[in-house]
């Protein structure tokens, strides 16, 4: 008993004195000079191949101003699609997770931009603030801000309301449940919402890392809780999480998730599947035709 309290204290003082760690440890991002996209050579989410190559002329980088705490960065952006045909398209809001940069998930992009046949849907993606060539520092409201800003250029483009579909896959969770769950505060209000590998909340993670019945908020300033802001979701969800995610567990993570929220969803639990590799794990072409379902019918 006396080794458990001793081991206990030790983990209290370590995570006490790295709280600013932990806050670090959620928004891994690397920053960048250049995007490469299909050139990049880095380390890459998935490996998806030439079959769900996007063409040259529909890939599309641009920055959009916004300001920063103060001072005016730039937000860099991918949009993937036909900007001929926009405002008539199903667009697909795609908010990724918490490493790297937009390179890094280019291949998860090429993928949704493959959902239902090459460019059906357009795909928007963003660096959040502090990550690639985004300025600015890695926080959560910065997050959101950022995801917010692409949605105001989706509405500026002619996208409505209607044609808008809200994909967040780990960290990126957080910023497409609180642009969901509070829609009425954002330009557009998403019509469906996919969450890949999600959070419960910084607390549930910490708490897991941790090992410790201590508040989360002890050890991380992040307040996101997707777990309550889905409980004001009212459209359409499609869940999906591996069973074998040592990152977000899906017992104390999506499961949670998806428990709470009311209504219409549908659940896609990848056996064998981790943190990163469901849509490996299930096949890209039954991953590409699961979304394809869930956003047409």
């Amino acid at each position: 008993m006396k080794k458990c309290i001793i081991f206990s204290g030790i983990a209290l003082l370590a995570l006490t004195s790295c709280r600013k760690r932990l806050d670090s440890f959620l928004f891994n991002n690397a920053e960048l000079t250049e995007y490469k996209l299909d050139n990049y050579s880095g380390e890459v989410a998935l490996e998806v191949g030439d079959d769900y190559a996007v063409p040259v002329n529909a890939i599309h980088p641009f920055a959009l101003e916004m300001d920063v705490e103060g001072v005016n960065e730039e937000i860099h952006m991918v949009y993937a699609g036909d900007l001929s045909t926009i405002n008539q398209d199903t667009v697909i809001l795609y908010c990724h997770g918490n490493r790297d940069h937009m390179d890094y998930y280019w291949p998860r992009q090429k993928l949704l931009a493959n959902v239902g046949g090459l460019n059906r849907f357009g795909v928007l993606m963003m660096d959040y603030p502090g990550y690639g060539m985004s300025g600015g520092a890695p926080t959560e409201e910065n997050m959101y801000q950022s995801v917010a800003l692409a949605m105001q250029w989706l509405k500026d483009q002619g996208v409505t309301s209607q044609k808008l579909i809200m994909c967040g896959y780990s960290l990126g969770s957080a910023a497409a449940c609180e642009l969901t769950a509070n829609k009425a505060d954002y330009p557009l209000e998403p019509t469906k919402l996919i969450l890949e590998s999600p959070f419960a909340s910084a607390e549930v993670m910490v708490q897991d890392a941790a090992a410790l019945d201590m508040p989360g908020s002890y050890f991380v300033n992040l307040k996101i809780d997707n777990a309550e802001e889905i409980k004001k979701v009212d459209i359409p969800l499609l869940w999906i999480h591996g069973t074998d995610d040592d990152f977000l567990s899906i017992k104390t993570h999506g499961e949670l998730v998806y428990a709470n929220k009311s209504g219409d969803k549908t659940a896609i639990r990848v056996e064998g599947g981790d943190h990163n590799n469901p849509p490996a794990i299930m096949g890209y072409e039954n991953y590409i035709k699961a979304l394809e379902d869930f956003i047409t019918n």
